[in-house]
């Protein structure tokens, strides 16, 4: 079976990512077709990898700056590729914003190629769900003129793809409100703390946990980290916050200003740091307002640490609350209700009243493993192919 991947294009390393290198894991000949690349620790992890760029990275400051105004070239972008991924049979495509799908062009006589793709979500700045950039009045009044093109290119390229798999409950039901499509729900891949994971070695058994609170992601906006600065403030407690400035926001900047000295913005972290901070925590915090999935909150779980979230978005599907739990099942998180710092500040008092079992987190985590994730890949696919 010949198998091609594409993806929206190699950048930041995040949870999309993450989904593409454990596809070109499972199918480790398939080369990778992309709008275009950056430097960065994504393209070392593809090292290896055949990796096929389109035009566009060969137009001068494109990939630094010019790819999102020029968005409305992505019909052209991936319509440079059909004759190549004609000679597949299978193209399976990881799509969030860049419209990466209906990539594959065919005339009705031909049978291949077979085209899945994973959505993460459909492109959220077309949709009217919070993204990570604050539009100014040039950026609005740009995107009322590019938009409604730049969603009826995405709905017709929806109706293109033969089947549909998603990250998420949450994910599907955007799925099926904006293209009229079901998607199978395949959880994306999380490593499990156990073999040659990078949290193999940070289990929380047999540790005492540090005083500290721990978020993880891009220092950029959406994210809620201002909520958790301001909490960390009024509480006096010690958090951490680990990851990239995205984009070009001054959002790194303008939390330092706020934040007291109990607060530590750590950059990029190794995967080994990472294993070690999240199974120190005493708490992770998970503070998207609709998040797509989040696939922090079971790398935290599976390091033994509880998770704090918003209640909402794919939140939902991973954290068990006391307060909502079916029979038989262990806390391993607590969620509040209001999108407010008051509501996160009770939250965490109200997780230190409780006792949540370590072992009970790491065997919720370990549901979304990056094993059962490749498994029921290969068994989607090939169950396609036979049909």
């Amino acid at each position: 079976m010949k198998v091609a991947l594409v993806h929206d294009y190699i950048g930041e390393f995040g949870g999309a990512e993450r989904v593409l290198l454990a596809l070109s894991e499972i199918y480790s000949d398939a080369p990778i077709y992309t709008a275009f690349t950056r430097e960065g620790s994504f393209l070392e992890k593809l090292k290896g990898k055949t990796i096929k760029t389109s035009w566009a990275q060969k137009v001068p400051f494109f990939a630094s700056y010019l790819h999102s105004p020029l968005r409305f070239l992505t019909p052209l972008i991936w319509g440079s590729f059909s004759r190549q991924l004609a000679d597949y049979d299978v193209v399976i495509t990881s799509a969030s914003w860049y419209v990466t799908k209906g990539v594959v062009r065919r005339a009705k006589s031909e049978v291949k190629p077979v085209e899945i793709c994973y959505c993460h979500t459909p492109p959220r700045y077309l949709y009217g769900y919070e993204t990570s950039v604050t539009p100014n009045w040039l950026i609005r009044t740009y995107s009322i003129i590019v938009n409604p093109f730049m969603r009826y290119y995405d709905f017709v390229s929806a109706q293109k793809v033969d089947y549909f798999i998603t990250n998420s409950k949450n994910v599907a039901e955007r799925i099926k409100k904006f293209y009229r499509r079901d998607a199978e729900v395949i959880y994306p891949p999380v490593e499990v703390v156990s073999g040659k994971s990078h949290f193999a070695k940070a289990s929380r058994d047999g540790q005492l946990a540090k005083d500290y609170y721990l978020m993880v992601a891009r220092i950029v906006g959406a994210k809620g980290i201002e909520m958790a600065v301001e909490a960390a403030n009024r509480l006096n407690v010690p958090l951490k916050i680990a990851g990239e400035p995205g984009g070009f926001t001054k959002t790194l900047e303008q939390l330092k200003e706020k934040a007291n000295d109990n607060i530590e913005f750590l950059g990029f972290v190794s995967d080994k740091q990472l294993g070690n901070l999240y199974a120190n925590a005493k708490a992770f915090l998970a503070l998207s307002l609709d998040e797509d999935f989040g696939m922090t909150l079971p790398e935290a779980m599976q390091a033994g640490t509880p998770v704090i979230a918003f209640r909402g978005g794919g939140y939902l599907e991973t954290v068990v609350d006391p307060s909502t739990a079916r029979s038989g099942q262990a806390a391993t998180g607590v969620f509040f209700e209001d999108y407010d710092v008051e509501s996160l500040i009770s939250a965490i008092k109200r997780l230190d009243k409780l006792k949540i079992s370590s072992a009970d987190c790491k065997k919720q985590g370990e549901k979304f493993s990056k094993k059962i994730f490749q498994e029921k890949i290969k068994n989607f696919v090939n169950s396609k192919i036979k049909s």
